[in-house]
């Protein structure tokens, strides 16, 4: 999780990323984050995040964010 908020944070110091649920919802996060995050997720946990992934509710929260790369670890 901590490799998680570091790619986060790196985009946005200014959230409290442990704590936002809204991150899509509330528009913090435009596509341009989504492109930064997905790639910064290959490149830290070396998993790549297929299209059908890039929905909303896996990037609302650094949570789901953990959520997704970990089912991407398992498959």
């Amino acid at each position: 999780m901590e490799q998680m908020i570091e790619i986060l944070n790196n985009l946005h110091p200014e959230i409290d990323f442990m704590t936002c649920k809204t991150l899509i919802d509330d528009k913090i996060l435009d596509s341009f984050d989504i492109v930064s995050i997905v790639t910064e997720i290959n490149n830290e946990f070396d998993v790549a995040v297929p299209a059908e992934e890039i929905v909303p509710e896996n990037f609302n929260s650094a949570q789901a964010l953990q959520a997704m790369v970990d089912r991407l670890l398992d498959d």
